[in-house]
């Protein structure tokens, strides 16, 4: 690929997320050749210098016998971050990207696929690598996962008479919140806000209904959005949900009057400072089993910079970020579950309650999976309108979810 279609192929992918060309400073040796420090960009500008993270990145480096600069940005920031770098011939040596945006870089011509970088996802579950995939190729490895499952308050449970491991089907968990009502206490809380969150929510519901997101206004998809208007109009959710982030439906179950709330395994710290007993079951699909929920966590990738050695280097880096030597290390210090089957059952040895979120995280789908790609936005914006005009009472579920296929249809 010559170099000025590479940058046709970025300025069309900086339009696709609505950014422009501006001034970016330049990622270390932007020269595609072997001098200068190896910049490694991510999102977890929480994670300071002294971090166990920081460390990782640094001992990777080590390894490799080069020096590393690490860069940290907001997730939302991130992206254009490095279209715009990518435009300038300056994008970092080592990526960590959140999973949906794989795609997106990958058509932008940002990143190089595995096997021309080096990189090995051998080892990572093949439905975590998923999101990555695009036609026929891979780019990046997932550093680890996350995902959604329902945490719940075991005292509301105990005085409702509800047993957690009979949450095996919807029925079974309307059945339970019916009694929770019924004992005074309150129902559910999650996150219908209407952005990527809101989607993020859904699609557990969505997907274990057995609807797909190629037709959004199939009666399986009517039934998911059906199911949290119930629970809004029979009280047993509040009606803050629709404008609930993930963080304020947490802040809500905090309160101890909650039953249930859907949240993800970023609040494993927070749980632990309750004040309550609390558990964790997965979100039962519609007729029983496991629901799929979307995949969350980043992807390690080794975006294009012309220099066949500096791209080898920047490989073994980031070989060493998800490797199965280091990323029990690394998976510790960013909260996740490994995306590497025997890694995980080590971090279920080492802590036993994890084994719910890596059974959760096995039956997890990529957002952007089924060939996807860079569509899913495009599908999930209509989705979560829906899902809002639903819940509020703009429209009935049918009609709000056909006029989401419409749109999703047309989008360009």
């Amino acid at each position: 690929m010559t170099r000025s279609t590479a940058r046709r192929r970025v300025t069309a992918a900086l339009a696709a997320v609505g950014l422009s060309l501006t001034a970016c400073s330049p990622a270390g040796d932007a020269t595609g050749g072997g001098s200068g420090p190896f910049a490694v960009w991510d999102p977890y500008p929480q994670f300071d210098g002294g971090s166990a993270w920081a460390r990782v990145i640094a001992e990777c480096g080590a390894k490799a016998g080069v020096e590393v600069e690490r860069q940290a940005y907001d997730t939302s920031d991130l992206t254009g971050k490095v279209l715009l770098a990518a435009q300038q011939g300056a994008a970092p040596d080592v990526l960590v990207v959140d999973n949906p945006v794989v795609s997106t870089l990958a058509e932008g011509g940002v990143l190089k696929a595995n096997e021309d970088s080096g990189l090995d996802a051998s080892q990572a579950s093949p439905n975590l690598v998923a999101a990555g995939r695009v036609g026929d190729k891979t780019y990046g490895v997932p550093i680890g996962a996350n995902t959604l499952a329902l945490y719940y308050n075991k005292a509301v449970l105990a005085r409702a008479g509800v047993d957690p491991a009979s949450l095996t089907s919807w029925a079974a968990l309307d059945a339970a919140l019916a009694r929770v009502a019924g004992a005074g206490g309150k129902g559910i809380t999650f996150s219908a806000i209407g952005t990527e969150e809101g989607s993020f929510q859904f699609l557990p519901w969505f997907w274990g209904a057995g609807a797909e997101l190629t037709d959004l206004s199939s009666a399986e998809a009517v039934a998911a959005v059906g199911l949290w208007k119930s629970w809004l109009d029979r009280g047993y959710a509040p009606n803050s949900v629709v404008g609930n982030t993930q963080t304020t439906s947490w802040q809500e179950f905090a309160t101890g009057e909650y039953a249930f709330a859907e949240n993800g395994t970023w609040q494993l710290g927070n749980a632990a400072r309750l004040g309550f007993e609390y558990g964790v079951v997965p979100i039962p699909a519609r007729d029983g089993g496991v629901a799929p929920a979307p995949t969350g966590g980043e992807f390690v990738t080794v975006p294009a910079r012309g220099g066949a050695d500096r791209e080898a280097t920047a490989a073994k880096i980031a070989n060493c970020l998800v490797g199965a030597d280091t990323v029990l290390a690394t998976d510790t210090a960013l909260t996740y579950v490994s995306a590497i089957p025997a890694v995980q059952r080590q971090q279920v040895e080492a802590e036993p309650g994890l084994r719910v979120w890596v059974d959760a995280v096995g039956s997890a789908k990529g957002r952007t999976g089924d060939g996807l790609g860079t569509r899913y936005p495009r599908i999930s914006q209509p989705l979560w309108t829906a899902v809002q005009a639903v819940l509020t009472g703009a429209k009935p579920a049918a009609d709000a979810l056909r006029d989401a296929q419409s749109a999703a249809a047309s989008a360009k």
